[in-house]
């Protein structure tokens, strides 16, 4: 009975196993209407170390379901873009999508609304993850790629190129050589690779571009200013001393700035037209991220088209001859004071703008996110502008002085009221035991603010309770707010005496101020430093500086202290 049953079984089993394979064969031949007959498959190094992967495919047929394309799963977590195009469309594009119910892929499915052409490109940007450093010999990298393509289909003849940066060379990994080719590459092929390769110079580095800003102002007379603002984190094995950084064409006289404001080294030309080499005033440390902004000038001549006497139109190219990755965009185009927007052409369906209107001003602000170089595009605003309104912060200015100088003449020329008689006012004279009861009160007071400054540091630290920190705290906040109105009194008390002890009261009161303000910029600076605004290296250095100068007062505060104890000896 149990030899049946289990014959019954394999049967059954092998009934379904052959069902389910006629059924695939004629799912594959109902949707096998293309072939593919050339793929060249081009993986390059960008800049900033993210990879971009491009398969050019020509195919004959139709592929009236769509197409499919993938990888290995595991690049699948690296992929940022996906975009598909041939020498005149952009196709939709459906990421993660089931390679024909195959595990271990991820797949890209693309669609062509008007029918698919004969020959289209499909490019992937993955992350730098992939371009891994070795942190004991900084100048070797190894990549991490996908050695084909994988298709649902065979491929006649598969054609690959590995382009490494300049002065870059090829040292080993898991191919013989940078360029190779595969016929009759099979469906589903799953072929993850590395290659290794070293490089001495500046063409590769590993960091992000966060955030980049771009503004282009124009005054009243056309003339262009530009400003580039990037926010980058170096994600290298070693420290990053300078940038490569693409301007727009025929930019003149650029000039950079750290995240300070201050200038930094004046930007050197590339090799490439519209690079220029940025140097750090002090270098970016592994892991840490800065800001800095480079600004200057385009000519006006090839920007800026009037199309009559009030109309005019500025066109700019945007993301030319990039090659680096970029997180996040924000371009902002501020027309002359006066000007009014008309309209605005070309921009990219993948981002949002806004128009901001001012009293006298409007700006396009142009968000966009993931950007690499296939996003080129060029933006037409056209804007009205009278010329009139060069003259109008000049007349302004007159008219405000103007104003200015009438109200002084009448002024002065006004009856005068009689000058009244003042009578010498005799100053008042302190007794001893009043400044020893200044003195006392304010010894009272530094040991009481440094009683809840400790309390504050043990709280954080969890050495005492939170209920009994506020109910210290509190007590100790009444006691110093009484305490400070007895002193407020005493220092009436004292500038009434005049002479030397409105001096010292003085001198108190500018060290006071010095020390509240010292305590709300370092409060400030390890804000920004916990944010990671500020490097460690210029946090640092400003702490510092403040240190310095808070000790400085407080040595002002003691003298004058021990000034007054000297008196009621």
């Amino acid at each position: 009975m149990k030899k049946e049953i289990l014959t019954f079984t394999i049967l059954t089993t092998a009934i379904l196993i052959l069902a389910s394979a006629t059924f695939n064969i004629k799912t594959a031949k109902a949707n096998s209407n293309y072939t593919i007959k050339q793929v060249n498959h081009t993986i390059e190094i960008m800049y900033n170390g993210y990879v971009f992967i491009s398969d050019t495919i020509q195919v004959t047929g139709q592929a009236t379901e769509g197409f499919l394309i993938g990888f290995p799963y595991k690049y699948g977590l690296h992929v940022l873009r996906c975009v598909a195009y041939n020498a005149t469309d952009f196709f939709p594009v459906s990421l993660n999508a089931p390679l024909e119910n195959h595990i271990g892929f991820y797949g890209v499915k693309i669609n062509f609304p008007q029918g698919a052409p004969q020959i289209f490109t499909v490019g992937f940007v993955l992350s730098n993850g992939l371009l891994m450093q070795n942190p004991y010999n900084v100048s070797q990298y190894i990549l991490d790629f996908p050695a084909y393509p994988s298709f649902t289909r065979d491929v006649a003849n598969c054609s690959v190129s590995i382009l490494l940066p300049e002065d870059s060379e090829h040292i080993g990994g898991t191919i013989d050589n940078l360029t190779y080719l595969q016929e009759n590459l099979s469906a589903f092929t799953f072929s993850p690779a590395i290659v290794a390769f070293s490089s001495t110079g500046n063409a590769t580095q590993i960091f992000d571009v966060t955030e980049l800003k771009h503004e282009a102002k124009i005054n009243g007379i056309g003339e262009i200013e530009g400003s580039d603002t990037y926010y980058i984190t170096n994600k290298a094995y070693k420290e990053m001393n300078s940038i490569e950084v693409v301007l727009p064409p025929n930019a003149s006289n650029p000039s950079a700035y750290d995240q300070f404001g201050r200038r930094m080294i004046q930007p050197v030309p590339a090799d490439k037209a519209n690079h220029y080499r940025i140097t750090f005033s002090s270098a970016i440390e592994i892991n840490k991220s800065t800001k800095f902004t480079v600004k200057y000038y385009l000519p006006r001549k090839i920007y800026i088209t009037q199309e009559s006497s009030d109309n005019f139109i500025f066109t700019f190219p945007l993301f030319q001859h990039m090659n680096y990755f970029i997180n996040q965009s924000s371009i902002t185009y501020v027309p002359p004071e006066g000007a009014k927007v008309l309209s605005f052409e070309n921009i990219s369906v993948s981002s949002s703008y806004s128009v901001k209107r001012g009293v006298f001003q409007e700006t396009l602000t142009i968000q966009s996110q993931n950007i690499f170089w296939l996003d080129t595009f060029t933006i037409g605003i056209t804007y009205e502008y009278s010329l009139l309104w060069v003259s109008f912060r000049p007349a302004l200015w007159i008219w405000t002085l103007a104003a200015l100088g009438c109200i002084m003449v009448y002024i002065w020329k006004r009856p005068k009221a009689p000058t009244p008689i003042t009578v010498p006012t005799v100053a008042m004279r302190l007794r001893a035991e009043h400044i020893e009861s200044f003195v006392d009160a304010y010894e009272r007071k530094k040991k009481m603010l440094l009683e809840i400054k400790s309390l504050e540091t043990r709280a954080r630290k969890g050495k005492i309770p939170r209920r009994r920190y506020r109910v210290r705290r509190r007590t100790l906040e009444t006691r110093l707010n009484t305490l400070s109105r007895s002193l407020a009194e005493m220092k009436d008390k004292m500038r009434a005496a005049g002479g030397r002890y409105a001096d010292l009261m003085r001198q108190l009161e500018v060290a006071e101020t010095d020390i509240d303000e010292i305590d709300a910029n370092i409060e400030s600076i390890e804000s920004r430093h916990r944010r990671g605004e500020l490097s460690l290296e210029a946090y640092r250095k400003l702490l510092a500086d403040y240190e310095h100068r808070k000790e400085k007062a407080k040595t002002i505060v003691d003298g004058i202290l021990i000034r007054l104890r000297e008196e009621i000896r």
